[in-house]
């Protein structure tokens, strides 16, 4: 089985800093959101930087058995999307024209009715209110919103989301799982988001890794990833994970440990 990411014997880091040396991950599956999981300095922001070539990096990134290191970066750049935390500051472009705009730069608008698309996928996200307002204008969370957007029009077979939901209030952060997990599933792609709610991991992601100082920690679904053991080596917490009355997992921490 190729269908989905492999990371082999990855290095990466920043400048002279090695952040992740020698990570090998199993399949992340296609159609399904893997959650990325660990405390701050994990390595997580850089694993999703290397593998959307904005690090330097060497090892192997398979995607549906194609290595990315090998291709040149504008392939790569139509195969794989990130989207950072935040957008570029100072971009006066309005919110429905910025989307456009990112369609038209992936190569696949031929034959697309690009404005009608773009304001679809804006129309989806609960922004399409939006469309004409400047991307300097809006608040963080919005501009998040219209970042995915940008993103989800590119058709991208690996989507990459670093805390997409930072910025938003709680109904939001439920719509965009939401979403993202269906656009995955309906394009069958290979979705990886950084989340720092483990809580939101558990209830809308289907795959989990857990990193600690850019170590593979644990891997797989994420009722099995998420336990008191991993929670006290990753997050130095005891924990423990509780059920409510729907049947929902949730963690509750009840001290550090010693």
């Amino acid at each position: 089985m190729t269908d989905g990411l492999r990371v082999l014997d990855l290095h990466t880091g920043y400048r002279k800093k090695k952040i992740i040396d020698g990570l090998t991950t199993p399949l992340l599956p296609r159609g399904k959101i893997t959650a990325l999981l660990g405390p701050n300095g994990s390595g997580k922001s850089t694993l999703l930087r290397a593998l959307a070539d904005l690090n330097p990096a060497e090892g192997k990134l398979l995607l549906n058995g194609e290595d990315l290191m090998t291709l040149p970066s504008a392939k790569r750049a139509q195969k794989v999307v990130y989207l950072p935390q935040s957008l570029p500051q100072g971009v006066h472009l309005h919110a429905l024209e910025s989307v456009i705009v990112a369609k038209r730069a992936s190569g696949n608008s031929a034959g697309h009715n690009v404005e009608q698309e773009a304001y679809s996928i804006l129309d989806k996200l609960g922004v399409a209110h939006l469309a004409m307002s400047f991307l300097d204008q809006l608040s963080g969370g919005q501009k998040q919103l219209i970042g995915l957007a940008q993103s989800l029009i590119r058709e991208p077979d690996l989507l990459l989301l670093d805390e997409p939901l930072s910025a938003l209030d709680l109904n939001y952060q439920f719509h965009v799982m939401d979403i993202v997990a269906r656009e995955t599933r309906q394009r069958n792609i290979v979705t990886v988001v950084v989340i720092h709610d483990i809580n939101i991991a558990l209830r809308h992601a289907e795959y989990a890794l857990m990193l600690k100082s850019g170590e593979l920690i644990a891997s797989g679904v994420p009722g099995e990833v998420v336990t008191p053991a991993s929670l006290a080596r990753v997050y130095g917490v005891d924990g423990r994970v509780e059920y409510c009355s729907r049947g929902l997992p949730h963690v509750v921490v009840d001290g550090l440990t010693p």
